[in-house]
């Protein structure tokens, strides 16, 4: 824009830049550090539940787990990598239902929330779920 631009389209200008910054500020903090939110020092976390959602979506993936301990149910919550990832490990938007039965090994939310990030998945007869990353199969 030059010096002599008018203050019409300036405002217009300045109008746009807002609009656009709005429009990509919940996919930036939606996309977060793995590190930032996820502890690798702790041991990895195995959670076995009962399927309530399963999210295929970018940026991450979410499966929403009802999980029995002690008497109560409580609700967790883990995060897949990407569905770009995820299908090039055989994974799709069918792979989990609403009622399956799966355990979810990943690691744990540093915060000490009820949120994993997952590694593997199996199904409740112990089948993995899609392929599991290298350094799970060389293990």
């Amino acid at each position: 824009m030059s010096p002599n631009s008018s203050p019409h389209s300036r405002s217009v200008a300045l109008a746009a830049l807002l609009l656009s910054l709005l429009c990509i500020a919940p996919t930036v903090y939606a996309h977060h550090s793995f590190a930032v939110f996820f502890d690798t020092n702790e041991h990895l976390r195995k959670v076995t539940g009962i399927v309530k959602e399963f999210r295929f979506t970018n940026p991450h993936g979410i499966v929403t787990l009802a999980v029995t301990e002690g008497n109560q149910v409580v609700i967790w919550h883990a995060e897949t990598n990407s569905p770009s990832i995820l299908r090039r490990r055989g994974w799709s938007p069918d792979s989990l239902h609403v009622g399956d039965k799966v355990t979810l090994e990943g690691w744990p939310a540093r915060d000490g929330s009820r949120y994993i990030r997952i590694r593997a998945a199996f199904r409740a007869n112990g089948e993995p779920i899609g392929t599991a990353p290298a350094s799970v199969q060389e293990k």
